[in-house]
């Protein structure tokens, strides 16, 4: 790893090489079966005008990003994990898939432009990073939003990062967070939701 410290999803995948694949067919079977599996996607589509930029911050095999792009709008996804890049490109052509550490992300040094209207991170992606890159990580998003831009960041309780404290750690990034919700069809957020979704701006 260089130097950089490791995500928890690497551990993972380096304990179990299987589980990158496991991981793309689990969704792949479940979209074949015809499970709604575009739940995040069609919030963040509701809030965009046609045509935004959107970044798909741990973006697995694609389905999110794949989504909003069908849907018209220019999408970036960023993994760290190149089996999910390689899913995401085979199976949601259109998109620009990179593989990238988000406590690193530096998308202009990539020849991106780094202003998107919005910055999803679903599936849980914040609870798989290195605890000490997550204050890092957010500061990336609030880098590359445009001056207009949210952010929307999903995740389960009981993963290892307390919603209190994944609040003030975006709050230490420079993000105002400004909806709080249980689910992401739109439920509102309470002491005994056990699921947050949280709407940021700068």
């Amino acid at each position: 790893m260089s130097g950089r410290t490791p995500s928890q999803w690497e551990e993972l995948t380096a304990a179990d090489p299987a589980h990158s694949t496991w991981y793309v067919e689990r969704f792949r079977a479940l979209a074949a079966q015809g499970t709604d599996i575009s739940g995040e996607a069609r919030m963040v589509d509701a809030m965009l005008a046609r045509g935004s930029r959107v970044l798909d911050a741990g973006c697995g095999p694609g389905r999110v990003g794949g989504y909003l792009h069908r849907a018209g709008h220019t999408v970036v996804g960023v993994d760290v994990d190149p089996v999910l890049i390689a899913a995401a490109e085979q199976d949601h052509p259109g998109p620009t898939w990179l593989v990238g550490d988000l406590a690193e992300l530096d998308l202009p040094g990539r020849g991106i432009a780094a202003e998107f209207d919005v910055i999803v991170c679903a599936g849980n992606v914040m609870t798989f990073l290195a605890p000490s890159t997550r204050v890092a990580v957010l500061q990336g998003f609030a880098r590359h939003i445009a001056p207009t831009g949210r952010v929307v960041v999903g995740f389960g309780a009981d993963r290892g990062y307390e919603f209190a404290q994944f609040l003030a750690d975006a709050a230490q990034a420079g993000l105002h967070c400004d909806v709080r919700l249980s689910t992401w069809d739109l439920r509102p957020f309470t002491d005994e939701s056990d699921f947050l979704v949280a709407v940021f701006s700068r």
